[in-house]
């Protein structure tokens, strides 16, 4: 059941004195972006009648085929906290639509809603809760972003050690302010890094606030002087920055991950549910760290997984099932991050899990010990796989997906696969720092 009417919305912006309507959407590789509207053109937009140049949006369309249609998501409406009280400004979050009115399939949200339709036909609902990490950094004095922290703040330290504190405290309110549930904020691992866990939710709700939540965190850092980076690994030497997917699944109401007969608590469902995210992990991985950079993460010594193994005890595997169960049994999913298109990574996690409770793909037997300290015949011996080690390894597993390639669609499948290989091939061409420190004094 929607939560708002077009007439509720006319009356919210006449009655917040509302002047500005950002009609927000995603593109292909997870950027926000819109087209202003003013108060005057409300009705014309929530007619479906406005139109954007999408030539110019990366991985859409051709020149020849450029005009399309956004069609806005009424329950999405939200005024921004942070913009001018006199005057407000809302944004609504849209679905885009071809001239022909069909949907576009370059469109991730209309990925995931597929992806969401699939599951409901099963009677399958898919509620995640993610934890977003991001850092804060000093910016230079034009304004631009930096890398640099003076603070040396840990695991769960506060102020004055932790610098970010004030910030992170006014981004918690404006979240709030938003509708947000917000369920804790604290300072990460690593100097500048920060963590803010809000209330999961049905998946594209969940995709929505995540991308809410990442303009939200970079524009009240700006207020601040500070830069809110969501980079997987911005800094040598310190933990990256990681997206955990807590995913469960009802049905009928019930949470078909537990089973209080099983030894651990687990259903059947669950344990094929895993069984299928191990299966398609490999090729899961260009859409859930979809960066040359995200590979700098996923190395041993810094809490992120490298080796796609399932536990309920070891805490840096790659998938871990925490200690709650009944309604709250969970499976959360480590290995994505920030960068991640949400849209996309929640669309491949549900349908390669249904594809595990269709096939009833078991998962090999857990680790609950650490894989960095087995040897390499252990590992053989227990058949455990790596993630891959960069963005080309990713996107040659993607490809020969067929299922991800099913769950993306063509368009988005060949762009995606296309602009990737170029970015790795961009970057195996730089010649870095590093390279010259190393070398150039030797040769």
């Amino acid at each position: 059941m929607s939560k708002y009417t077009r007439q509720d919305i006319i009356r919210m912006v006449n009655e917040e004195d509302v002047e500005f309507i950002r009609l927000q959407f995603t593109d292909m590789f997870g950027a926000f972006k819109n087209v202003a509207v003013t108060k005057s053109q409300l009705e014309k937009a929530l007619n479906n009648r406005c139109m954007f140049d999408a030539s110019s949006i990366e991985g859409f369309v051709r020149f020849e085929e450029s005009d399309m249609y956004l069609y806005p998501d009424l329950d999405t409406f939200a005024i921004f906290p942070w913009r001018p009280q006199q005057g407000k400004v809302a944004r609504i979050i849209c679905d885009i639509f071809c001239p022909d009115r069909t949907p576009f399939e370059g469109d991730s949200r209309y990925i995931l809603k597929k992806a969401i339709h699939e599951a409901a036909q099963q009677g399958y609902q898919f509620d995640v809760g993610p934890e977003c990490e991001f850092f804060l950094f000093h910016t230079d004095e034009e304004g631009g972003p930096t890398t640099i922290t003076h603070e040396r703040a840990g695991f769960f330290d506060l102020g004055p050690m932790d610098l970010g504190e004030n910030a992170r405290r006014d981004i918690v309110l404006a979240l709030e302010d938003m509708g947000f549930e917000i369920e804790s904020s604290h300072h990460e691992v690593a100097p500048a890094q920060h963590r803010i866990d809000f209330r999961y939710d049905e998946a594209l709700i969940t995709a929505d606030n995540i991308m809410t939540f990442k303009l939200a965190v970079k524009t009240i850092a700006k207020r601040f002087g500070l830069f809110a980076s969501f980079m997987p690994k911005p800094r040598y030497g310190v933990n990256g920055s990681g997206m955990h997917l807590n995913i469960s699944v009802t049905k009928n109401g019930r949470n078909i991950f537990f089973d209080e007969a099983d030894a651990r608590g687990l259903s059947k469902e669950a344990y094929y549910f895993i069984g299928g995210l191990m299966k398609h992990m490999r090729g899961m991985t260009a859409v859930l760290n979809p960066l040359v950079n995200s590979y700098k993460r996923l190395v041993p010594g810094f809490e992120a997984p490298v080796y796609i193994t399932w536990s309920e005890r070891h805490r840096r595997s790659l998938i871990r099932i925490p200690v709650e169960r009944g309604e709250a049994t969970r499976i959360e999913l480590r290995s994505p991050d920030p960068a991640a298109n949400p849209y996309l990574a929640l669309a491949v996690c549900i349908l390669a899990g249904l594809d595990g409770i269709e096939h009833k793909i078991m998962p090999k037997e857990p680790v609950d010990a650490s894989v960095f300290e087995m040897s390499g015949e252990e590992q053989r011996a227990r058949a455990i796989e790596a993630l891959p080690s960069n963005l080309n390894e990713a996107i040659d597993a993607f490809a020969d997906d067929l299922l991800l390639q099913k769950v993306l669609g063509e368009h988005i499948s060949y762009k995606y696969t296309e602009e990737k290989r170029a970015e790795w091939r961009d970057y195996c061409r730089q010649v870095t720092k590093w390279e010259i420190d190393n070398y150039l004094y030797k040769i």
